[in-house]
């Protein structure tokens, strides 16, 4: 009976600061290193104080920030220290992880943030550097002397997106990362390893345990929904803009919004898409072995730029005339694209703002989706509240994370010995912990705690 040690540095009853240790036979491995959303400065790292030894290697699950925005600061701190991911998820933390720097310099500046930004594009070069792209299914030793192997598995959650399967002596783990069941417009659904292989421990996302599917709303059915509600506010004149995260629902949305269309059933009119999900669409293009076989990846051309839309001028000429606006970011975040556009959004009645992702309820995004008409609202804390006389404020359930009964199906299927619970809000994993049923050993770690599993 082998013993494995888990240790949540970030991501136990919570999301962010997604950072995994495994430790075996006097070696250990970090399973992802992000930083968390809704903290700032080194409060956004994961808990490296745990780190009793140098971890020997990273392995990144995908291009989000909150599962790769840590590790240029944990390849500064340990140079020696190895990182893994597939090669779509390299190219994508190069551009995500620059961007990263340059939004913490800007709140430094703007914010007098303590600590930030905590690592440079240097450092971020350097990380890359040392970022192995590995393909999927392809087995590789992450030293030369290390006890551990591991193989990359198709997520579906967004390009490059991969579950881990890790071995060592006596003990088998599959990681989900963030996991999508379904096909989308462009990624197809979780892949699997291969039969016969016993997962002892498997580490599962928790995302939308909280979250009820009412009706049951299918992929397919939510596109359909968003097509018509679109087509409605184009055709009375309005602009509808879609905050959108940009990495997976930007080039998701644009590909849906383009095949609408052209089979006619939207209007034809201006698709606009913002900087990093532009850059993020241009590592698409470049990998289309990892989208699904049938999937139509349109040109970039095809989406025009929205410019500067921290000018006010530039944010009322695009809503002049009926448009398409695709911009980041998801939850409207402070100083993003789409939260600034939706400060004049909001002060029409002819326009809409239709959300396609998870929204954390301490979000702007969250706020206004909710809020009442003639509610004033902070979109920016650094300008007065905004009177919201808009009333089209709708959620469409467009995510890429997989439903909770997808993943109780998921646990059943896989019929581990341990079912690690992570990644979700404490009330999220309560639920998931409780309903999926199995003759597993179930766990729910905060933060910081550590786990002795046995196989």
């Amino acid at each position: 009976m082998a013993t494995l040690e888990f240790t949540a540095l970030g991501g136990g009853s919570e999301i962010g600061a997604n950072s995994y240790l495994l430790a075996a036979e006097g070696h250990s491995i970090l399973l992802d290193c992000g930083l968390h959303p809704k903290k700032e400065g080194v409060d956004a790292l994961p808990d490296f104080s745990r780190l009793n030894d140098v971890p020997e290697a990273v392995i990144v699950s995908h291009g989000h920030i909150d599962h790769c925005g840590a590790v240029p600061y944990l390849v500064k701190r340990f140079p020696s220290i190895e990182c893994y991911a597939t090669p779509p998820t390299v190219q994508i933390m190069d551009r995500m992880l620059h961007n990263s720097v340059s939004v913490m310099g800007t709140l430094a500046l703007e914010q007098g943030i303590e600590g930030y930004p905590l690592y440079s594009h240097s450092d971020v070069d350097l990380t890359i550097r040392r970022t192995y792209g590995l393909d999927l299914g392809r087995e590789f030793a992450l030293t030369w002397d290390s006890p551990f192997t591991a193989s990359f598995h198709h997520a579906g959650h967004v390009l490059g997106s991969a579950s881990i399967l890790l071995q060592v002596e006596g003990h088998t783990v599959f990681y989900t990362g963030d996991v999508c069941m379904g096909d989308q417009e462009l990624m197809g659904g979780l892949t699997l390893p291969a039969d016969g292989v016993h997962v002892d421990t498997l580490i599962v996302e928790s995302t939308r345990g909280a979250h009820v599917d009412v009706g049951h709303a299918t992929y397919s059915r939510e596109v359909e929904r968003l097509a018509a509600e679109v087509a409605s506010v184009l055709e009375r004149g309005g602009t509808v803009l879609v905050p959108s995260f940009a990495l997976g629902r930007t080039q998701e949305l644009l590909n849906i919004i383009a095949r609408l269309i052209e089979s006619g059933r939207l209007p034809d009119v201006p698709v606009y898409a913002s900087g990093l999900g532009r850059a993020i669409y241009e590592v698409y293009g470049k990998w289309g072995e990892y989208l699904r076989p049938d999937a139509t990846l349109r040109p970039l051309s095809d989406f025009a730029r929205i410019g500067d839309v921290w000018e006010r001028g530039v944010r009322r000429e695009l809503l002049r005339k009926p448009c398409i606006i695709v911009a980041t970011s998801g939850m409207m975040v402070e100083n993003t694209p789409s939260a600034m556009i939706a400060m004049d959004v909001v002060r029409h009645t002819h326009h809409a703002i239709f959300f396609v992702g998870y929204l954390d309820p301490d979000t702007p995004g969250y706020r206004l989706l909710h809020a009442e008409p003639g509610e004033r609202v902070v979109l920016e804390s650094s300008a007065p509240p905004v009177e919201v006389l808009l009333e089209n404020r709708q959620s469409f359930n467009l995510s890429a994370h997989a439903t909770r009964e997808q993943l109780g199906e998921l646990i059943a299927r896989i019929e581990p010995t341990n079912v690690v619970f992570v990644h979700g809000d404490a009330d999220a994993v309560a639920w998931m912990r409780s309903h999926c049923n199995g003759r597993y050993r179930g766990f729910a770690p905060l933060s910081g705690e550590t786990l002795a599993l046995e196989a």
